[in-house]
């Protein structure tokens, strides 16, 4: 049995504008719940999404609403004896869709029980087989000199070497020219991708994607429209820069798809987006099996989510392409009593019980909308 499900909304400023073709964010809005098992043990789970309903079909607002309605009354009156397999089937069994909530729910859980174990969740979910993760950082400010000023400085502080840039805003000319420059200012020891965010048409991608390949770009993610997954297809086929698929891969089911065609040469697991760490584990196999690249994605969360989908990562094979669980370093306020830990490139894994973290419930309460 569960005692309790609460749900936090937070907005909390970006220390920067955060432009990508769906949006420009100045704020993250955080969604945080906090389950309470009948032992009184707290277990904590993030269910954060990107510019409201411009991203995907969950907001910060339906997703708070559906867990406190439909969610939490199903999760206090279960049976004590369940396990989170049972309790996520039951949950799908009663409940279509609502990915993110799920993920949050699903983290939450298996927080109670790591703590319960004492044992990391990396260690309940397959275990681990690195302890820190490489992390990029994502360069959306639209304006070429600050891009490289910022990416310069992000390498001499060693934090990160490898960066994204969000384009599919502007024209394909001026995207290019934007990461061409950005990619000849910081020569050969800084690793560019970039992220179209799904805004490019067929001509479109074959003629950004080769001016980009051209230019030593070194992946392209998602450059055209979800459901085409024909396109994506060809891309992959036609072009040597590794295709990433990203927000065509949901459900393991839509990997396995993906996989069977070879659709993409990288598929980046978002663990919201995957609808859970469990499912987000299934597609990383889906792809290690099919010899796909693996790449650790974000849905831009704050601290729960990105520490989640870290000890999921941890637990795979390769992981080819890095990780982009950046988000926390993006934000103005900590919600921690300890920040995570970002040294030499990388993100520690914590070893302690259940996520591994200890949030300062007085700062998230203040922060509450």
């Amino acid at each position: 049995m569960y005692k309790s499900l609460e749900t936090f909304i937070l907005d909390i400023p970006t220390i920067r504008p955060h432009k990508m073709s769906v949006a420009t964010m100045q704020k993250q809005t955080l969604v945080l719940v906090k389950i309470t098992s009948a032992e009184g043990i707290v277990g904590w789970g993030e269910a954060t999404t990107i510019g409201g309903l411009s991203y995907g079909e969950e907001s910060p607002e339906s997703i708070k609403a559906n867990l406190d309605a439909y969610f939490a009354p199903l999760l206090t009156n279960i049976r004590s004896e369940m396990n989170i397999a049972q309790i996520m089937q039951m949950l799908n069994k009663n409940i279509v869709g609502n990915r993110f909530a799920k993920c949050a729910v699903q983290t939450a859980l298996f927080d109670i029980l790591g703590k319960k174990l004492d044992l990391p969740i990396s260690e309940l979910i397959g275990g681990r087989l690195r302890d820190s993760l490489p992390v990029l950082w994502v360069l959306a400010s639209g304006d070429t000199q600050k891009d490289i000023t910022e990416a310069k400085k992000m390498i001499e502080l060693k934090r990160h070497n490898a960066f994204k840039l969000k384009i599919g805003s502007r024209s394909v000319e001026e995207d290019v020219e934007h990461v061409i420059a950005i990619k000849k200012a910081l020569g050969k020891d800084a690793s560019i991708r970039v992220d179209v965010n799904r805004a490019w048409s067929k001509m479109q991608c074959m003629k950004g994607i080769k001016a980009l390949q051209d230019g030593n770009i070194d992946l392209i993610e998602q450059p055209c429209a979800i459901d085409n997954t024909e396109l994506l297809a060809e891309l992959t086929s036609r072009f040597d820069v590794a295709i990433m698929a990203d927000e065509a891969v949901m459900y393991p089911k839509n990997a396995y798809q993906l996989a069977k065609k070879h659709s993409a040469d990288v598929f980046a697991v978002k663990i919201e987006q995957a609808g859970g760490l469990m499912e987000a584990c299934d597609i990383g196999k889906i792809a290690s099996l099919a010899g796909i690249d693996l790449y650790g994605g974000t849905m831009l969360e704050g601290a729960v989510g990105t520490i989640a989908s870290a000890h999921v990562f941890s637990t795979f094979e390769s992981l080819a392409y890095g990780t982009e669980l950046f988000a926390p370093l993006l934000l103005t306020e900590e919600i921690l009593k300890e920040p995570l830990v970002y040294e030499s490139f990388e993100l520690k894994v914590p070893k302690s019980a259940g996520l591994g973290i200890a949030l300062d419930e007085e700062k998230v309460l203040a922060l509450t909308r």
